[in-house]
């Protein structure tokens, strides 16, 4: 089985949500106090790969340093990053699934903007501001999947791992 893997964090760097999208189609996503070590670990049981974009960067240190769960260990690791600047899709996730035309709900909504809807929740209360910041990480989520897919699709299966 496999895993998509992508976080949200805060602006002191802590990790504010994390979606995890298995290829059994199933979505968990862990939102503030309920990001555990334990609850993380659990989720990833019988998964033998990792899938990101520009995690090998940015998601899994994070998750290592802030979780102590090193995901470069025991786990199979993969970079849509790489297979995207292969086919020449700039531009980060969002310019790669622009690229590759896939669609989103969160249209013109980024890391940065991210951090601001965290900010509206935790300081204020706003409920909407953090179903919109959840919404943009299961679509930065469930849309790796959709990359790996279609970069498959464009290269007859020979540059990425299934």
């Amino acid at each position: 089985m496999a895993a998509y893997i992508d976080i949200e964090t805060s602006c002191d760097m802590e990790i504010t949500v994390v979606g995890i999208y298995l290829s059994n189609r199933r979505f968990l996503q862990f939102v503030g106090s309920d990001i555990k070590r334990d609850a993380i670990i659990k989720s990833l049981r019988g998964v033998k790969r990792i899938f990101t974009y520009n995690g090998d960067r940015f998601d899994i240190p994070m998750i290592k340093k802030t979780l102590d769960i090193d995901l470069s260990s025991g786990f199979e690791n993969y970079d849509l990053m790489c297979d995207c600047h292969r086919e020449n899709l700039y531009g980060g996730l969002k310019g790669a699934e622009t690229g590759l035309g896939i669609r989103r709900k969160t249209k013109g909504m980024d890391g940065y903007k991210a951090l601001k809807l965290w900010n509206e929740y935790k300081e204020h209360g706003d409920r909407k501001a953090l179903k919109t910041l959840l919404t943009y990480n299961k679509e930065d989520t469930v849309n790796l999947h959709k990359i790996k897919r279609l970069i498959k699709k464009r290269n007859g299966k020979k540059n990425i791992r299934a």
